[in-house]
């Protein structure tokens, strides 16, 4: 049920059926990537990592006139967390099958097909999971913390819940849950709510948690890419902040001197990761250098190369890849209800296919990126 304010005037209520095995209400949350899922381990790190901007850069925020509309983001999202936390040890992780929901070009509105809802239990655990929502609840709880307090105590609550199941019960959520994004491993997810639960609630014991994990999963000979499905630079730059330790800065310099000077770049400048989302990635990777360099290391040179990875987003190379912004920007995004013209207009493959610009704007919504030349 979309609130009152929504800003997005062409969305309508949608998916009000979604419910867990035993009935659970599992409406709200968002959708993934342009379609109707609702896949819980993406759209937590994208909660956690809304949250760190939202602790670490509030007077950008604040100054963008965009402070409040953060929160809200974050909070649709972990107001969702706590309701398919249904108990200490059983978490919601996937609404809709991937299979059938890629069959559908439509309206979220005009939906008809089945949702069935998939979980962890002990018997099912997912660590990268129930690890990844411990740590957007742990974020998301210092955001709210003196804005919601009773909101921002509830948040913590279900994080340590989250983080013991993570912890206690080890295994990969896609082992069970076979219709989702798969996860690599569950490892880094742990160390990494963990971390976060530490700056939560500055309790020891998770810091002491958090860098024994770390040494003895060998983390610090993981590759860095910081994804949804790999959160290493990230746990090395927060533990690097809050313990001061020249061990976590050694490896966060290293990587980030590596992106700068080795890792293979579009001709236009932007560091290419990865074909599949190319821009998120470069942007990742740029809030990691601004965080290296609020860390002191080498500030300027970090500074003004994330820059230019976030300015390439913009259209500095020539367009602009962020929906309703600048000059040329994208008009045919990959979003269902994008290019759905407003009802009772059918929408359907032909839609998709059409060639004309989507009948809305998706503001502000950063397209996957081009290819490996430009």
């Amino acid at each position: 049920k979309l609130p009152p304010d929504q800003k997005v005037t062409w969305r309508k209520d949608s998916a009000l059926n979604d419910r867990g095995q035993n009935g659970e209400d599992l409406t709200g949350g968002y959708y993934d990537a342009g379609d109707h899922m609702k896949c819980g381990f993406p759209m937590a790190f994208t909660a956690t990592v809304l949250a760190w901007g939202l602790v670490d850069y509030e007077a950008g925020y604040t100054a963008a006139g965009a402070l409040d509309d953060g929160r809200k983001a974050v909070k649709w999202a972990t107001d969702y967390f706590l309701k398919a936390h249904t108990a200490p040890t059983v978490f919601y992780g996937q609404v809709g099958r991937m299979d059938l929901d890629h069959e559908y070009w439509g309206r979220p509105e005009d939906m008809t097909l089945e949702r069935p809802a998939y979980k962890i239990d002990t018997s099912h655990p997912g660590s990268d999971l129930a690890g990844e929502t411990a740590a957007a609840l742990a974020a998301a709880s210092i955001v709210f913390r003196n804005v919601e307090p009773t909101y921002s105590k509830k948040l913590l609550i279900h994080a340590k819940q989250l983080f013991d199941f993570a912890n206690n019960y080890r295994g990969k959520y896609s082992d069970w849950v076979t219709v989702a994004y798969g996860s690599w491993d569950y490892k880094d997810e742990l160390v990494w709510a963990a971390t976060w639960l530490y700056r939560a609630t500055n309790d020891s014991t998770y810091l002491n948690t958090a860098e024994s994990l770390y040494k003895e999963f060998g983390l610090v000979y993981w590759v860095g890419i910081l994804s949804w499905d790999n959160k290493v630079t990230g746990v090395q730059v927060l533990l690097a902040k809050l313990t001061n330790k020249q061990e976590y800065k050694v490896s966060v310099k290293k990587y980030m001197d590596y992106l700068i000077n080795d890792q293979q770049k579009t001709p236009k400048g932007l560091l290419f990761l990865g074909e599949w989302g190319s821009l998120r990635l470069a942007a990742h990777a740029a809030l990691i250098m601004l965080q290296a360099a609020d860390l002191g290391l080498t500030p300027d040179g970090y500074r003004q190369f994330a820059k230019t990875q976030i300015d390439y987003a913009l259209g500095d190379g020539g367009r602009s890849f962020v929906c309703g912004f600048g000059n040329n920007p994208p008009t045919r995004p990959h979003h269902r209800s994008n290019s759905c013209p407003p009802a009772p207009a059918t929408c359907d493959w032909n839609t998709f296919n059409s060639p004309y610009p989507n009948p809305h704007v998706l503001t502000g919504a950063l397209v996957g990126g081009p290819d490996e030349n430009d």
